[in-house]
């Protein structure tokens, strides 16, 4: 993920918590020359149009001191290439230029020990090869499944996975694929920015503007609309419960759904806000959804969105889609099975209490990002430890 887009990122929320007692410099995914034509002139390109190809001016600046940017020069575009020898080939190219600029930035800084970690970048499997890290980590947060990822990130992520020292998963599932082949593989589950949430509980907070007009009661669900989303189920919802406004926020995967096709009188899709105008969103909402469809991957699924939800205080209607959830939410959350439960849900969910909103507070405070932080830095000191025969 890069640093400066708009969507929330695991990956980058996990760099910031870091940097509060650590030195962190995150390499920002490179541009492809395809990006570099495509963006030229935006605001994102002009950000890091003088780094791109100078070593010597290759860092960006923080709000937080010990995090730095990393800005790599633009990689070809390969993913269009055939699986085989002349795509593994071009994919070494990548990393050697990726590399050879964190080499730069790491000799240039006199950086001796250091951890490397991959977070979900598995379209450069070897790259920590190239670098010698005292401990090599590759952070999986979420199953490889689209298309344009699969081609060749299947094989990729499995290279990467065999060859890192330590695997971080964030769903059960995935950790137990990922130990078939690395038996060091660990669960963290995701987290949620609490102190972000909570503002949506602040009684001088106003509604988003987005929500304006949109008749009430509003059942919304925050975040990407795409392969996840059972629309088969929410097709049933619309039908059912015609007096209920379903408001959809996020952008709209073109790949899986087309706006036209996916509509309802009582459906409002504004498209995609910023992350720092979600407590807004969520104040709007009076009942907050996860409507996921339950397949072959999503017991591989840890939403952040669920615990956004639970920091805000709204009641919360979510599909079975993931049995491990439970063990996180302590019954605040209800996991339907079918549409007619999850309309049913809504229901009682409508009728909410300041005692049930509590208890959500309460199983949201112990699911912040500090918690799972603190995991992660133990983890990794442990394995540290091990791998360099150190005990401090």
């Amino acid at each position: 993920m890069q640093f400066d887009g708009k969507l929330e990122s695991t990956n980058y929320t996990m760099a910031k918590h870091l940097a509060k007692d650590n030195f962190v410099y995150y390499v920002d995914r490179p541009y492809t020359w395809f990006d570099y034509i495509k963006f030229k002139d935006t605001p994102e390109f002009n950000t890091r149009r003088p780094h791109f190809f100078s070593s010597s001016n290759s860092i960006i600046e923080t709000e937080i001191p010990n995090l730095k940017i990393i800005i790599s020069p633009p990689v070809p575009s390969i993913n269009m290439l055939p699986e085989g020898k002349v795509y593994r080939l071009a994919l070494k190219v990548n990393e050697w230029i990726v590399g050879s600029r964190i080499k730069k930035v790491i000799e240039s800084l006199n950086i001796t020990d250091y951890i490397y970690i991959n977070s979900y970048n598995f379209t450069l499997p070897t790259l920590h090869k190239l670098l010698n890290p005292s401990l090599s980590v590759y952070h999986c947060v979420d199953p490889i499944i689209e298309p344009y990822q699969t081609k060749h990130g299947l094989i990729s992520e499995d290279i990467l996975v065999k060859a890192v020292d330590m695997v971080i998963c964030t769903s059960k599932e995935l950790r137990n694929k990922k130990a078939l082949l690395n038996p060091n593989s660990y669960f963290i589950p995701n987290a949620a920015n609490i102190s972000h949430s909570l503002k949506t509980l602040d009684p001088n907070l106003k509604e988003s503007a987005i929500l304006s007009g949109i008749k009430k009661p509003i059942i919304g669900y925050f975040g990407a609309i795409e392969r996840r989303i059972d629309y088969d189920m929410m097709q049933a919802l619309f039908k059912t419960n015609r007096d209920k406004s379903f408001v959809m926020i996020g952008p709209i995967d073109r790949y899986y759904i087309k706006e036209e096709e996916y509509n309802a009188p009582n459906l409002y899709l504004p498209g995609p806000v910023p992350y720092e105008e979600m407590p807004a969103v969520l104040k709007g909402f009076d009942v907050a959804i996860i409507p996921f469809k339950k397949d072959e991957v999503s017991s591989d699924i840890f939403p952040l969105k669920l615990f956004e939800y639970l920091g805000s205080g709204r009641p919360i209607v979510a599909t079975d889609f993931n049995p491990d959830l439970k063990d996180f939410t302590f019954e605040t959350v209800p996991y339907c099975t079918s549409a007619e439960e999850f309309s049913d849900a809504i229901a009682v969910a409508l009728n909410d209490t300041p005692e049930l909103q509590k208890r959500r507070l309460e199983v949201a405070a112990d699911n912040t990002w500090e918690h799972r932080i603190s995991e992660i830095k133990d983890l990794l000191k442990i394995n540290f430890d091990i791998k360099n025969g150190s005990s401090s």
